[in-house]
Order: structure tokens, then sequence, then C-alpha cells
């Protein structure tokens, strides 16, 4: 079982961070530091504060435009150019975020000069660990052999992870190294000539090969070996490498240092963070003055709506993802989207008229997932529909739940309810045990996978559901406590494991239909979809289906269509062109 110890806080760095990470145009290197700064942290406390320092860009920085950056979820490229989530808001708000939902952004958006720049700021971070770690080792106060070591995993696994950052939104990116590894090639003259696959792989090695199997220093929010390993498996999946991928998801399996937490809803939870699940989870705070939150409680929330009507009401959950939720009366997935029945939905209908739920069979995870009429939404009341949501016609009639916080969690919240401190399970035991599942069925070991997938079903089964059934169908008031059933579930849930004989794993074509659909139900609005889709070959047939049938049930997407060899990555943005000459961008564009 993985300890849980002492949280990392990156509430305050030292003021010599202001001197080292001051702006520049040019976010593969930062300006020379100064002598009095050099000779502070070429110390061992001067290299652990510059260590934090590269953690804190996990998060992203307050001052680029958190949806352009999406530095923790990759909410913005992961799920809102997928079929999972709408923009929402207005139709005018945030411009470029509508041209990524409807792949035509170009290479002068603001949302892609933002993540270059905090993907590079975040490598530049790590750089300079590395830098000020070899120097502190040849002064007279060096720091221990083992630290050193664990430092240089650390700095390493970062700077692998801001590159692979870069690489899920850019097809080719420079893989930025130390002035001392790169030799005579200066950082800024570093080509864009591949993905990144080899600097990311042989960072990650590195640290697996340097970092303990328990958080570094005793204390959760660093990486550790098994977070290495994961990215490392993630790196091989996203290349469809699966026999590279296979010993390293194997070895965490095998370690029995993870396991599922026994609710689904923990993994979102405040008071459940860095649980036996986690396996790099990224830490968070809120506190006054201090911008290391996730940025997305108030992007995601509730603009209008009671208590809960704190946000600017972004990223809403798609029809398409609603019905995705729905079972069989065996409680098991519909994995044909074609065979789905239409759920009901209340677009268009107000919430002074009469709007009765979907009685269809459910997973629960929708609930979790989705806010929904008719719901109880995170302890803030039941939620009425219309009267919550910005705007409907633009972007439908849900919301979604997993990046703001419990009501009951509203006094940790900050800047008026805003920002959330609540950590992101960035990789998560779940991932693992259906990333093998993957592997498996590509083996064509169809009852593994199945075994695999039914670990995380069995969890979803035996989780608490969101209760309060409501019998009070017109919700231009919170219904009287007495047409709520809070002893009785919100609706009606029905999972349950694939049975030996289930016809999803009697062939590999269905085995890979069943586990994508997994990963859908159980990652749904967590950064993954658009990634997933197209590592697995499938984003053309899946994202042009959805654009047609979504055109159908609100007017946003009508005219738009997803070009595989063009939208398949987003370009290089024209600020950096115009910097580095070496740059070369998608010939797409």
């Amino acid at each position: 079982m993985k300890r849980i110890r002492k949280l990392i806080l990156f509430t305050t760095i030292s003021i010599i961070l202001i001197f080292l990470y001051s702006c520049s145009d040019n976010f593969l290197v930062n300006e020379p530091p100064g002598t009095a700064s050099e000779s502070v942290m070429e110390t061992p406390n001067g290299v652990e504060s510059l260590l934090v320092g590269a953690y804190d860009r996990l998060n992203g920085s307050s001052e680029n435009n958190p949806f352009g950056h999406a530095m923790a979820t990759d909410w913005t490229y992961g799920s809102g150019a997928s079929d999972d989530v709408y923009k929402g808001s207005t139709f005018g708000d945030q411009s470029a975020f509508n041209q990524v939902e409807q792949y035509n952004t170009n290479p002068t958006s603001p949302y892609l000069d933002h993540r270059w720049r905090e993907s590079y700021d975040g490598v530049a971070r790590a750089n300079e660990v590395l830098t000020y770690l070899s120097n502190t080792q040849e002064t007279d106060n060096p720091i221990s052999e083992d630290r050193a070591t664990e430092i240089e995993g650390e700095a390493k696994f970062l700077r692998a992870w801001f590159h692979f950052k870069a690489n899920l939104i850019f097809e080719n990116i420079p893989y930025v190294k130390t002035e001392e590894e790169l030799g005579d090639l200066a950082p800024e003259e570093i080509p864009n000539s591949s993905p990144g696959w080899e600097g990311i792989e042989a960072d990650l090695q590195l640290a697996i090969d340097n970092l303990p199997p328990e958080s570094p220093q005793g204390e959760v929010g660093r990486a550790d070996r098994y977070a290495a390993m994961a990215v490392k498996a993630k790196a091989h999946l996203y290349q469809n490498e699966f026999q590279e991928a296979k010993p390293l998801l194997d070895n965490i399996i095998n370690s029995g240092e993870f396991e599922l937490v026994d609710n689904y809803n923990d993994n979102f939870r405040q008071d459940t963070e860095n649980n036996a699940e986690s396996i790099f989870e990224i830490q968070a705070t809120a506190e006054a003055g201090v911008a290391n939150n996730i940025m997305m409680a108030g992007p995601a929330a509730h603009q209008t709506g009671g208590p809960a009507g704190v946000g600017w009401g972004f990223y809403q959950p798609s029809q398409n993802l609603f019905e995705a939720f729905q079972t069989t009366p065996e409680g098991l997935p519909v994995l044909d989207v074609e065979s789905r029945d239409e759920l009901a939905n209340d677009m268009g209908v107000s919430s002074d008229e009469e709007f009765i739920p979907t009685d269809h069979n459910l997973d629960l995870r929708v609930d979790y997932t989705i806010a929904r009429r008719g719901v109880d939404y995170m302890g803030f009341g039941i939620h009425p529909g219309a009267a919550w949501i910005r705007s409907q016609n633009n972007g439908g009639p849900y919301m979604s739940k997993k990046f703001f916080y419990l009501a009951e969690f509203s006094d940790n919240a900050a800047d008026g309810g805003f920002d959330s401190p609540r950590n992101f399970r960035a990789v998560r035991y779940s991932h693992v045990l259906l990333w093998r599942a993957e592997v498996a069925v590509e083996e064509n070991d169809l009852d593994y996978a199945r075994q695999l997938v039914n670990q995380i079903r069995t969890r979803v089964q035996n989780s608490d559901p969101v209760m309060g059934r409501v019998t009070d169908y017109v919700l231009d008031s919170q219904p009287a406590e007495q047409d709520i059933d809070w002893t009785q579930p919100a609706a009606n849930y029905n999972v349950a494991p694939y049975p030996p004989n289930a016809l999803a794993f009697q062939s590999q074509e269905r085995a890979r239909k069943a586990v994508r659909l997994e990963h859908r139900l159980e990652f749904a609005t967590e950064g993954l979809r658009f990634f997933q889709l197209r590592r697995w070959g499938i984003a053309n047939e899946v994202l042009n289906n959805y654009i047609q049938e979504d055109s159908e049930f609100r007017n946003f997407m009508q005219g738009a269509s997803y070009d595989p060899e063009r939208d398949d990555y987003w370009p290089l943005p024209v600020g950096q062109l115009d910097i580095q000459d070496v740059l070369e961008q998608d010939s797409s564009y």
C-alpha cells in the first residue's frame, strides 16, 4: 500500500526565483541569472528551491490564460476538442476556444502561445535545477550523493513531463536540455525535427533508475519511481508500442503499492487526496494571494444559480457523453453508438416547466461527472436545469462536476469560491489497469483484458451512488423536502462487471471497443478523450459522426468538420516562429 506523507505546499518559493524566471520572449531559455543569485542558488537549499519552482509549473502560471495553457488538466484540448465537452458559456466568450471546438485554430491563436510558453517555462525550470545541481556539487557545500541522485531524477521526470505537454499539442517539438548536455548548440538552436519521444523516454528512464519507490523527502506530490514508470508506459502507448509499455505496467500492478479506492468519487474529493489509487497527483492550494490551484473550479463552475453560481459557466458536457453512460438491463455498457437510446434532456426547457428525467439504466459515474437537472449538485441543492445554465442554447443543459468542490468544503475555497484547493489526480491506478487492458487486447489475451476492466467496473458497482430521488418535476425553486427522498439513489443506476461469456470480449474488435469505452466512462471530462481518439486512430470517424449528431442538438457545430491530416495537432504559435528561425511550422498549416 502506498503510504501518505506530508504534502508539498507550493505556496511560497524563494524570492530569488523572481530573478531567475523573469519574463522574456524566448521561452526555450531564460535570461542569464545575476551573479548574486548564482551564489545563493549554488547551495543545497537553493537547488531545492529551484526544484519546488519547477513543480510549481505543473499547474501553469497565472500570467497566461488558463484556457490556453491548460497545463494540469489539458481541459481545453483533450476534452474541449472532443465529443465529451462543449466550450459552453456564451457564443462570443473566449473565441479562441470556439476555434478549438470547431477545429479551425490558426497559428495566431493566443492559446497556442500560452501552451508553448508554459511548457517550455517548465522545461527551463527543470534545466535550471540540473545546471545548479551540477554547479553545487563542485562547491564546498555539496548535496549528499543520495539526494543529488534523487534531485536529478525528479528534474528529469519534470523535463520529460513538460516536453510531453508540448508534444500533445504540437506534432514536432524541440527537446531542450541543459547547456552542458547540448554542448556547442544553444537551446534556441534546437530544431523541432521530431515529436521528442526519444528525449522523453530517456529522461523518464533516468528517473526510473534514480528515484525511490516512494515519494522523495517523504513528501507526497513529488515524482517517484512508479510515477516515472507510469508516464513512460503512457509515452509508449501514445506511440502504439504495446510491448514496451507492458513490463512497466506489470511492474506497477505487481508492486502491491496501489489499489483502487472503494468509492469512485474519492478520486475527486478534497478530503481523500493522495490516496492509495494516486500514482502522480498534482498538488494545489488556494491560499490568499497564491495562484497554485488547478485553475478549473471557477471556469467550469456555474455562473448563475444559488450558492454554486461563482464561476464562468464553461466546460459543459455533451449530450453524446451523457448518452454514453447508459447501460443495459444487465448493467453493461452499450458499445455501439448507433445502438444507444436517445436519452431525455431538458434542452430548451425552462426551470418552471415540467421535465421528467430519464428513467433509463445509467452508470453511476454519470452523476459524479455531469451536473444535470433533478440531481443534487455537490451538496449545493437540486439542480434546476436552465435557471443555472449561462447560455443553454450554446452550451447545452449540463455542467461538469469533477473540478468543483463539495459544498462541505466551501470554506476552503478562495477568491469568493472561485478557486479550489483540490488536487488533480494526473495518473491513477485505474489508468494503469486500463492501459494494461489495452495491451492485453492487442495480444489477443481477451479474458485478461476483461478481468482488468472488471476491476474498474466492480469498484463502480460497489461505489456509493448520488442520493436524492426527486419527484417534483417543476424546479423554479428548490423542491420541498417531502419531494426529495434522500434514502433513494438519484437515478436508476445499474452497473455490473462483464460475465465470462460476455459478447464484448469474444473478439478483438469488440474488446477494443469495450476497453476504450471504459476509458471514456472512467475519465470523462479529465482532459484525455481527444488524445485517446487520436492515438487509437479513430478520431476521424468518431469526431465527424459526433459533429453530424451534435449539429442536430445545437447550432454551434453546424458547418464544422474534423480533418485528420490537419486537425490531429495544432500549429506552432506564429510568435515563436518569428523568434526562432530554426522552427518549422506543421506542414498542414
